[in-house]
């Protein structure tokens, strides 16, 4: 058995791969850049950072990301265990306070008997045992070091981008409210109306807006659950109503009746002090952003403490390159997890560092690999980032539709959802039961 394993990343791939190798008895070295070193999306020197929205979504067992975090919390995720202890209210859906989990994420594996940090940016990919975990903003020399590895043109990518953030202070309160849809759940996002006349004009200058140069951009190179906005908007004017801005369920107590369009704000820290903008990534220029965001009535006079910025993510061709283990299939002790596998989102990324730490863990350890099934979230993603049979390659995200079908019908999209998470839960206690994982 190897005396270590190599993890380059302390992103949520990285760490939670760090975390179930570690918990099982192996020593990790955990190499991460910061604070040396960070890259254009990145503010803080803690592990796990959140780049983007603060939402792992739904956390509902009728959403596949509901699932998958459920499937994880079984697992002795860490990125959960973080997640659950810094929740925000957020109705169905879990949103944290970003800087009270990329604490705890530190904390946790900065203190663990068989974790060893390496604050220093990894420039080549060391012997041994290696998960790489360095996230769609690889740095330079390791992108090349990476690039050695593969045939040529393995490398892909397409463009991100992150929402702004403005203080609850100076948002106009007269001109908005709380409110859940439908009245479901508490309420606990800020909603900020426009009727069509305040509407058009924003669209308007939406679209026309100077945007950011950002290299090689186009819009066709943005991934759909993370347009934005302003590349949306220039879809159709009625794109944003039916898209961030739909404003149905959502009663204005002022008038009695549903907007014509609205514009959601959720809490960004525990404290309420400030909310980022649902659904508003974009890449305008910040005076820009200022300027077009405060035709919102609700943010005439916001303060924005982070404007939106958009970057290019970086991700392998995996059906070609990994297999379900997220190997590397020409050199089998080089893994990959996050989003450089073509998982998309913050919790698909969390899933494979933490399948990859527990396979890589039990191959060190001589036992048998888990084999995650098909009927699972974390098998489902795992499988089809390394099916070779998927052609034009895009990132993407849990859901039922990767997720192995029931076999029989069940009446109702809700009912056949929480079927096939029933089923899928059930798999996984079964293998906890037999010790298997």
């Amino acid at each position: 058995m190897t005396d270590k394993v190599t993890v380059i990343g302390a992103g949520l791939a990285g760490s939670e791969a760090a975390w179930q190798i570690a918990s099982r008895g192996i020593k990790v070295e955990l190499v991460e850049m910061k604070p040396e070193k960070k890259t254009q999306a990145h503010v803080s020197d803690k592990f796990g950072e959140l780049v983007c929205s603060n939402s792992l979504r739904s956390d509902e067992l009728t959403n596949a990301a509901g699932l998958l975090k459920e499937e994880m919390r079984r697992l002795n995720g860490l990125i959960m265990r973080c997640a659950d202890s810094s929740r925000l209210p957020a109705g169905g859906a879990l949103a944290v306070d970003r800087e009270s989990f990329a604490e705890k994420i530190t904390e946790k594996l900065c203190s663990h008997p068989n974790i060893t940090v390496v604050n220093a940016e990894a420039e080549e990919i060391p012997d041994g045992e290696v998960i790489i975990a360095t996230g769609p903003l690889t740095s330079e020399p390791m992108e090349k070091a990476i690039a050695g590895l593969l045939p040529e043109d393995e490398f892909m990518h397409f463009y991100d981008a992150s929402a702004p953030i403005v203080t609850l202070e100076s948002i106009n309160m007269d001109s908005a409210y709380f409110a859940s849809r439908y009245g479901k759940g508490s309420a606990d996002y800020i909603n900020c109306p426009m009727n069509k006349e305040e509407y058009e004009n924003f669209w308007r200058e939406l679209c026309t807006a100077e945007q950011a140069p950002v290299h090689g951009f186009d819009d066709s190179g943005v991934f759909e659950g993370c347009m934005p906005v302003e590349v949306m908007a220039r879809r159709g004017i009625d794109t944003l109503r039916f898209g961030p801005l739909k404003p149905v369920g959502l009663i204005d107590p002022k008038t009695g009746e549903e907007p014509y369009a609205v514009v959601q704000l959720r809490r960004d820290n525990s404290e309420g002090s400030i909310y980022n903008i649902v659904g508003f990534q974009t890449h305008m220029k910040f005076g820009e952003q200022k300027r077009v965001f405060s035709m919102i009535p609700a943010l005439k006079n916001a303060e924005f403490v982070r404007y939106g910025v958009m970057h290019r993510n970086t991700y392998l061709d995996s059906p070609k390159l990994l297999d379900r283990y997220y190997r590397l299939k020409t050199e089998p002790r080089i893994s990959f997890a996050g989003q450089m596998t073509g998982v998309e989102g913050y919790i698909e990324s969390a899933a494979s560092g933490l399948l990859v730490g527990i396979e890589t863990a039990r191959r060190l350890l001589g036992q048998s690999a888990v084999d995650f099934p098909p009927e699972t979230a974390i098998g489902s993603l795992a499988l089809y980032v390394s099916n070779a049979s998927v052609v034009n390659f895009q990132p993407m995200n849990i859901n039922y539709g990767i997720i192995a079908p029931l076999g029989y019908r069940v009446k109702g999209k809700r009912n056949k959802n929480e079927a096939i998470s029933k089923r899928a839960l059930e798999i996984i206690d079964g293998l906890l039961e037999d010790k298997a994982i």
